[in-house]
């Protein structure tokens, strides 16, 4: 038999030894927060705009505190006469003729989040191409294909208009039962210009320009006569055109032809949480 290897122990890392602390040295001297600066930095709304300052004194080369000036809020003027002290403060910003006879809560913009940076939130299942069940509106019971999201948090949908009679249009997932029915729409081309804005009202926005070039006032209760926007009409046919292609081409186009087209109902000891769709 061969002999056993004779195993090679590694060699311990040494510890590092501690120097003990001289007495004689000084300490050193903590970092003094200029007053300006720890007004940035207590406020949660201003902590952003000091890190941006910071940001913008890295890349000039200087400290951030060199950029946090205060500006003068009076300049001295020299007055003629010799009761008068030879010089005046005066304001640089004048301040109000009137005051409140309440204080008014300030407000910062500074770290502000508006709804259109609100982050959105959708039911689970909705994506392009899902066929929901629409719960309220003029179309309330028909199912309808989603076409796609919207930066406002709606859906756009659309029946098609062919088979049931419902148009493009905007709907809020809120008033939606989700389906397990899909169709694949990765082919189908929607316009760019069909976004949030192509769904408001024509005719609030051309009151709304009347009053402006003074014609007359917004609130007036004129009776219009209903014009059908051409354009709208296209977008529709050309969409509708697109779906109904992809639902010729579903294996079950019958039956997908025939569920699109039916509304949903519930009848007797029918309960909707114990249903699945």
């Amino acid at each position: 038999m061969m002999d056993k290897a004779k195993q090679v122990k590694k060699p311990t890392p040494k510890k590092a030894v501690k120097k003990p602390k001289d007495p004689s040295a000084k300490p050193k001297p903590k970092p003094v927060v200029p007053k300006k600066v720890k007004k940035l930095l207590l406020h949660k709304r201003t902590r952003p705009l000091w890190a941006k300052i910071r940001r913008m004194a890295k890349k000039k080369g200087v400290k951030p505190d060199t950029l946090v000036k205060r500006r003068a809020k009076f300049i001295v003027k020299p007055i003629s006469g010799e009761k008068n002290g030879g010089k005046r403060l005066v304001r640089v910003n004048k301040g109000p003729r009137f005051y409140p006879t309440e204080p008014r809560p300030k407000k910062r913009r500074t770290g502000k989040i508006t709804f259109k940076m609100h982050k959105r939130h959708y039911k689970k299942g909705i994506s392009p191409g899902r066929i929901v069940i629409i719960l309220a509106g003029r179309h309330k019971g028909k199912r309808v294909v989603v076409l796609k999201t919207l930066p406002s948090g709606m859906l756009m949908i659309t029946g098609p208009h062919r088979i049931n009679g419902c148009p493009i249009r905007r709907m809020h997932q809120m008033f939606t039962i989700v389906t397990s029915q899909k169709l694949d729409i990765s082919g189908v081309k929607i316009p760019e210009h069909i976004n949030d804005k192509y769904f408001k009202s024509r005719k609030f926005a051309r009151l709304k320009a009347k009053a402006k070039k003074g014609e007359g006032n917004i609130f007036d209760a004129k009776k219009t006569v209903y014009k059908p926007n051409i354009k709208h009409r296209m977008d529709q046919v050309n969409v509708d055109k697109q779906i109904l292609d992809v639902i010729r081409k579903h294996p079950d186009k019958k039956m997908m032809l025939a569920y699109i087209g039916s509304y949903f109902t519930l009848r007797n000891r029918m309960y909707p949480h114990k249903m699945k769709f």
